[in-house]
């Protein structure tokens, strides 16, 4: 499983050991900064994970990009958009690292447009993009106006930082998207097990009776990783040797099974939290499962 989202907070302490003092703004958090600062041979690994803020960079050397189930390998320049849905990383391939970052949140866009909209950031489509030379500079330039703008006094400087932004992803979306290097057909399927496990593993544990599952068919789960569920029942099965519906079933009984044991709530409560309307469709499934009733495994 992958770890869990890494937090704006937790991003400013890993990596600057300080938290800013408007982090915490209602009008949401803005910063950008140069990428020199945090990549190159002495750098940590990026763990393969999601942020709970939204990251646009400027990647400038060799490197492997893995997001979601793709791989983009990047020989000069790139320009990647990631989003708190998708898990990603990448992979240096020489020590010689540049560029420039901005983070914000989803506050930092309310009520200035609806910025998710675009397709630079949804989770099925292309989010990283190859540049040439000219196209790396007009980029490199709109992060250089984001470093002057931010350091200003001029009281609306954050509509004109939301401008550039918007800058940034019109300018992307005029740009040819870059080809996915295909991974090999097992690093794919290993890839969307994951994506998918995480998705599973992020409805629990069930800490309340009023707390219910939301994912609960293989459909359900294929439609929010914008993929064909067929997709995802063959890479599941390459990847587990299970099914989609084996795996899902196996995670509720285990859930089942310790919210029998370790809680009071009564049997209708725990199929409801579980995703069953129906208390006999709880039972049933819990029984051809288990060989047991809720009520006789809470029992024993």
């Amino acid at each position: 499983m992958m770890d869990k989202a890494q937090s704006i907070e937790s991003f400013y302490k890993s990596k600057l050991n300080c938290i800013p003092e408007n982090l915490q703004k209602e009008m949401g958090h803005f910063n950008v900064f140069m990428l020199d600062d945090f990549v190159g041979c002495h750098a940590k690994p990026i763990p393969y994970s999601r942020k709970d803020f939204y990251k646009i960079s400027l990647i400038e050397g060799r490197n492997n990009i893995y997001y979601a189930d793709k791989t983009v390998v990047i020989d000069e320049f790139a320009l990647l958009f990631a989003n708190p849905q998708v898990p990603y990383t990448w992979e240096s391939l020489d020590d010689d690292q540049s560029g420039f970052f901005c983070i914000f949140t989803e506050a930092f866009f309310q009520q200035y447009g609806n910025f998710k909209e675009y397709p630079v950031f949804k989770p099925g489509a292309d989010a990283v993009y190859t540049l040439n030379a000219d196209q790396r500079q007009a980029v490199k330039n709109i992060f250089s106006r984001m470093f002057e703008e931010i350091a200003t006094d001029y009281v609306y400087k954050y509509d004109v930082l939301r401008s550039l932004v918007f800058e940034l992803i019109h300018s992307a979306l005029k740009f040819q998207p870059a080809q996915s290097n295909p991974l090999s057909k097992q690093k794919a399927s290993l890839r969307v097990a994951s994506l998918f496990i995480e998705l599973l593993e992020r409805q629990f544990p069930i800490e309340s009776p009023r707390q219910q599952m939301k994912l609960r068919t293989p459909a359900e789960f294929a439609n929010h990783l914008c993929i064909h569920v067929n997709h995802l029942n063959r890479s599941l099965k390459e990847a587990t040797e299970k099914t989609t519906t084996q795996l899902i079933a196996a995670r509720i009984l285990q859930e089942a099974r310790a919210l029998l044991k370790h809680t009071d709530w009564n049997i209708s409560e725990i199929a409801w939290c579980l995703g069953f309307e129906e208390l006999p469709h709880f039972i049933n499934f819990f029984k051809k499962n288990i060989h047991q009733t809720p009520g006789s495994f809470r029992n024993v």
